[in-house]
């Protein structure tokens, strides 16, 4: 039986750290950070910092308390449980280790909506973990501090290790979260990610019994005011494509759907900044040079102390965190009206799929649950060639719940809101990759206009012979072949086997679903009968 509450959290905490900093804002923190020898300064006033072993999200160390709560409604294909006196002993061990540590606290708001939001309190051992958070959820106006509560707290100590033995972990390494009492630990990973991917997955855990769809995704609007979301794993252009000079940043990351539109989740971005120019993302590269972004495992150079973004030695996960301030178009409320448009991104490196489609609501559903991407040769030690990628719902190992709880949802609200859906190809054309070329960024923004404006709604279109949905037989700006994948090859019966290799993997995929997505399986891709 769990008997520690956040209260005895605080009470704990605050009876053993040697000092509490609380609410600091990104002055002192950065000042703080450097005084502790945490991080470097770029040339531009930028925190850097690296991360150790963990250069990314550790999945299989991630746990959930299995509860009365969570025992016949977590998603336990795609997470690993903890009895509640389990993380009561890490809890508590936690805890104890902070004994004469100076520790930085943020009390943060997670949820534009205010009807929907969680008041998120922040214990960490490092300034710079603490400016991390502070810059990618919402700050409270100054007059809301003094009567804030918590009903979210994360413990976030990554010098503790975890003992597999006596904490019933995997190793070292930690992530658990008990969603009844809302509180997390994490242990044994200094990558800051975590922090914020354990608020997804509370909201994603909780949203859904307020009637609120969680999704991980961005948004923006038009000047018409039209809300447009963009599903997306990473690499596939989610933040660049969402980052728009010509319409207004909502969110980066996650967002809630409710009857009344959308709202964010965040009040900052976290964007990956490996190869990341000036040319191609003017917006992303300002904001890297701002007083107080946090640069995490990207590499300076020693003479000028300007961040090298082409420099993956470290990792290819390099990233920035950012205040949506730090934006020029943003918005201001973080909130938007129904979406009129759901852009489906994927980074097909199989050379198959077409630039630009559109969806029924089926097969928006289909793709959705699928969330395919491909990994390329070269960006993962052993990739030799596309390695199909299937996230559902776009970022699976956030969805604290079935991903049919999330399709349903979606499916619901793109027939209430009567949204055009699109599956929008970042990936290769001409071949695969190693043969073939990437789509270009101003391809790819030319079809996505397209798209936006509503050029596309009335355009003779034609119907894919495999996958089923319908591409634009022409778009001004744009060289037709391209939207024909098969005309793009110089080998045709080579396309024709890759197509077949890529809808088997969908097909593979989507079996995980059971018997109870049948009916969007025949919305997926189907070969020729012979």
């Amino acid at each position: 039986m769990s008997t520690i509450t956040r209260a005895d959290v605080n009470a704990k905490i605050k009876s053993l750290a040697a000092n509490l900093s609380f609410n600091d804002k990104a002055p002192k923190l950065v000042e703080k950070a450097l005084a502790r020898n945490e991080v470097e300064l770029s040339a531009d006033g930028a925190v850097v910092a690296t991360t150790g072993q963990h250069t990314g999200r550790s999945a299989n160390d991630k746990f959930i308390v299995d509860d009365a709560l969570t025992h016949d409604t977590v998603w336990w294909d795609n997470a690993k449980s903890m009895t509640p006196e389990k993380f009561d002993i890490l809890l508590s061990d936690m805890l104890a280790s902070a004994e004469n540590k100076d520790l930085f606290v943020q009390q943060l708001y997670a949820g534009a909506d205010v009807s929907q939001q969680l008041n998120v309190e922040v214990f960490t051992e490092n300034a710079w973990h603490a400016l991390f958070i502070r810059n990618l959820l919402i700050r409270p106006a100054l007059n809301a501090l003094s009567d804030f509560d918590a009903n979210v707290t994360i413990v976030h100590m990554p010098s503790f290790k975890a003992d597999p033995a006596r904490h019933g972990t995997r190793s070292e390494t930690v992530i658990a979260l008990d969603f009844s009492r809302n509180m997390v630990v994490i242990g044994g990973t200094f990558y800051a990610g975590e922090i914020k991917k354990s608020v997804f997955s509370l909201f994603n855990f909780h949203a859904p019994q307020n009637g609120v769809l969680p999704m991980h995704c961005s948004a923006n609007i038009g000047e018409a005011g039209d809300t447009a979301l963009f599903f997306g794993l990473s690499g596939t252009g989610k933040t660049t494509l969402s980052t728009d000079p010509n319409r207004v940043l909502i969110g980066d990351d996650e967002h809630g759907w409710t009857a009344d539109g959308v709202f964010n989740l965040e009040g900052g971005c976290y964007a990956k900044t490996i190869n990341l120019s000036r040319q191609a993302e003017p917006e992303i590269f300002a904001a890297t040079e701002r007083f107080g972004t946090v640069l995490e495992n990207v590499i300076l150079d020693e003479e000028t102390l300007k961040p090298d973004f082409n420099d993956g030695s470290l990792t290819e996960n390099t990233r920035a965190a950012y205040p949506l301030t730090a934006l020029d178009n943003v918005s201001r409320t973080g909130i938007g009206p129904v979406p009129k448009t759901v852009m489906l991104l994927t980074a097909d490196a199989f050379g198959v799929l077409p630039p630009i489609a559109r969806l029924t609501p089926e097969q928006a559903i289909y793709h959705f649950l699928s969330g395919y991407t491909a990994k390329v040769a070269g960006t993962e030690r052993g990739v030799t060639e596309p390695q199909a990628t299937f996230s559902a719902c776009f970022g699976a190992p956030f969805m604290s719940l079935h991903p049919s709880v999330y399709g349903k949802m979606l499916k619901k609200q793109i027939r209430d809101s009567l949204a055009e859906c699109w599956l929008l190809n970042t990936g290769w054309t001409g071949g695969a990759y190693g043969t073939g070329k990437r789509i270009s960024i101003k391809d790819t923004r030319t079809l996505l206009s397209a798209a936006l404006t509503g050029e596309l709604v009335n355009a003779e279109m034609r119907v894919d012979p495999i996958f089923g949905f319908e591409v634009p037989t022409a778009v001004d700006g744009v060289d037709p072949q391209l939207l024909t994948p098969r005309a793009t090859w110089a080998d045709v019966d080579a396309y024709d086997a890759q197509a077949e290799k890529l809808v088997k993997l969908f097909e593979e995929n989507f079996k995980k679903f059971g018997a109870s997505a049948i009916e969007l399986a025949n919305a997926g891709p189907k070969l020729a009968a012979a």
